[in-house]
């Protein structure tokens, strides 16, 4: 009876210790990550002093699709804040993704396109599913996070000073 609550008790930590999530005041993991052009990206990378939204998408994924589409349509809001999307993609769906749903913010110095060839996200984000953003503050602590594509407007009124 001993060996089968005390096994009990580590399956429940463990679901536990897996299923937490990021919550408000939650810094940004620390991660490594892949740029286009070669070489890594650490999320110790980031510029500090600005808002942060990163978006973890898959390039098939419609509600992605869309979420980028929006995006892109309001990229002039995303400038003072820095924008990060990050996928486990191939670098072709990378690129037919970018130029079909978010062209428009390509050409901005302040959006960083990275792939997660590690595949280190889930474990340290937790997202619930594609798309799944996150908005950390200048201090780089989470305001707010989402899974849900209707949610956007809530982070363009978040963005704004």
């Amino acid at each position: 009876m001993k060996q089968f609550l005390l096994a009990l008790f580590f399956s429940a930590f463990a679901t536990l210790a897996y299923s937490q999530e990021l919550t408000p005041g939650t810094e940004i993991p620390k991660a490594v990550f892949y740029k286009k052009a070669g070489g890594t990206f650490s999320t110790d990378q980031i510029a500090k002093g600005k808002k942060t939204l990163l978006m973890f998408f898959d390039a098939t994924c419609g509600h992605c699709q869309k979420t980028a589409a929006a995006m892109s349509k309001r990229n002039k809001e995303f400038a003072d804040i820095n924008l990060i999307l990050v996928t486990q993609d191939e670098q072709r769906s990378i690129d037919y993704f970018m130029t079909n749903y978010g062209k428009a913010l390509l050409s901005m110095k302040n959006v960083s396109i990275l792939q997660d060839k590690d595949h280190v996200f889930i474990p340290l984000f937790h997202p619930k599913q594609y798309p799944s953003l996150y908005l950390f503050g200048s201090d780089r602590k989470l305001i707010y996070y989402s899974s849900n594509d209707n949610d956007v407007p809530k982070f363009f009124k978040l963005i704004k000073p």
